[in-house]
């Protein structure tokens, strides 16, 4: 098992190296200096258009739909467990760097939407569309290799990585610390690892939640999105001003330690996690990426099933997903934990249990109300984001197979299967195989994206100046 879990790490390290990091940022750079900074000039635009449908758009579910599906599958765990082990790996400064992944990733965001609906086709009453379609009718023909190569690499991510064990390893962590921390009901060990029943019942509960959802599909996920996704993330951003509004005299040296952080780990964490300027920028933009997935092209899959009829409106709401996954939910969580501390190796926790941790000491509820909290607000986000991986993952099995529903339908039994087996995976290993899967995802949608972005910038600045 060690050997396996080295292997990964090794995978993780090189896809997350020096190369995609400056691609990342390089790709978001340059977007945003090819549509003249949409996400500072435009993002008030985009939070209008983003609650205002159109009346007379195609496509399969309306564009509010779209995006709430969008960040059902973004606003996650990522959100709570992957902020919590960027930090712990890399210190507060990871923070910093996921901020401006982020910042810049909102260009590439609304590039992926924008595409998405440029190239998408209706047929059926089923939108086709996404960085499959994109690829292969924006670059050409010859580039359908490459096309393919994404869809191989989607649903690997969905099945193995961001979609599922991801997901339920992290919703059955946070019921373990809260129903069971000290582990007295053990029902089995697994490569050494005591699993509890909590653990056990947890895990099936959402096994067969997710079996009940994902067979109807894009309208019932999208429909589930609508309710869930909205509720959570509201009262998830009102126990994080609550947060900050009751450690406000923490607030300077929160960011003193973010920032410095960020060019000199050993300032703020005294060596004690040995994190250097490297490693806090690949875990920050590393697990930022994993939260809100600019640059993997995801969201475009589901910004292809809005029914609009305008590439540059679709983006802009397609771009505010990262925004609210990032810029606003993940500095909530990255603050807590920064402000009180747990993050420290001291504490001698790790996963869901740091953030756990942050909200007991920064809340003015009792340890158990705050830790209560803090787990509905993850098993509520997991769950959606399962849904919304699901999705993604069927629609590049259906651009590999065509609409052959026994393929689907078997597709959908083995990610059900992996759901199922999340909980029993180590948090380590869960996290690093999801990082090489998401990284392998970027690689060819960034591709695409330099390839396209003389259409973007061109269709973008000619639509604003129309709108003056």
């Amino acid at each position: 098992m060690d050997a396996f879990n080295n292997l990964i790490v090794a995978m993780d390290d090189l896809v997350w190296g020096l190369p995609l990091i400056i691609l990342i940022f390089g790709c978001g750079l340059w977007l945003t200096i090819r549509t003249f900074g949409v996400q500072f000039f435009h993002l008030g635009k985009a939070l209008k258009y983003m609650v205002k449908n159109e009346t007379d758009g195609v496509g399969e579910v309306s564009s509010f739909a779209a995006l709430c599906t969008a960040l059902s599958a973004t606003i996650g765990t990522g959100n709570i467990v992957g902020v919590a082990t960027a930090i712990c790996a890399g210190g507060p400064g990871a923070l910093f760097w996921m901020e401006i992944a982020a910042i810049l990733g909102m260009a590439t965001k609304y590039a992926e939407g924008f595409l998405a609906i440029r190239y998408r086709t209706m047929e059926n009453g089923r939108a086709k569309g996404g960085p499959f379609y994109y690829i292969e009718r924006g670059m050409g023909a010859s580039w359908g290799w490459l096309a393919k190569l994404f869809a191989v690499f989607t649903i690997l991510a969905g099945l193995m990585g961001i979609g599922t064990i991801t997901q339920i390893n992290g919703i059955t962590s946070a019921a373990q610390t809260f129903f069971d921390p000290d582990k007295t009901n053990v029902v089995f060990t697994m490569g050494g690892v005591d699993i509890t029943m909590t653990t056990v019942v947890v895990g099936l509960l959402v096994t067969a939640a997710t079996a009940l959802v994902v067979i109807g599909g894009i309208k019932r996920i999208a429909h589930v999105a609508e309710i869930v996704v909205p509720f959570m993330a509201v009262i998830y951003f009102a126990l994080g001003l609550l947060i900050i509004a009751c450690n406000i005299s923490s607030i300077p040296d929160a960011f003193y330690q973010i920032v410095v952080g960020a060019f000199s780990p050993e300032a703020v964490g005294g060596g004690a996690i040995g994190a250097t300027i490297s490693i806090a920028m690949q875990k920050g933009v590393g697990r930022g990426i994993f939260s809100n997935e600019a640059g993997l092209g995801s969201a475009a899959i589901a910004a292809a099933a809005a029914q609009t009829k305008d590439p540059v409106r679709q983006g802009l709401v397609t771009m505010t997903g990262t925004f609210l996954d990032t810029i606003v939910i993940c500095t909530i969580t990255g603050l807590s934990i920064v402000m009180t501390g747990a993050w420290l190796p001291e504490n001698g926790v790790e996963g869901a249990a740091v953030t756990m941790l942050a909200f007991e000491r920064a809340l003015p509820f009792s340890g158990t109300v705050s830790s209560f909290l803090l787990m509905a607000c993850l098993v509520f986000f997991a769950f959606t984001t399962i849904l919304g991986w699901d999705f993604y993952a069927e629609r590049a099995m259906r651009y590999l197979v065509g609409d052959n529903e026994k393929v689907i339908k078997a597709f959908h039994v083995i990610y059900v299967a992996a759901v199922f087996v999340g909980p029993y995976l180590t948090v380590a290993v869960v996290w690093n195989m999801a990082s090489v899967f998401n990284g392998l995802m970027a690689f060819p949608n960034l591709i695409a994206l330099f390839a396209l972005s003389g259409v973007i910038g061109k269709e973008t600045v000619a639509y604003f100046k129309d709108k003056k």
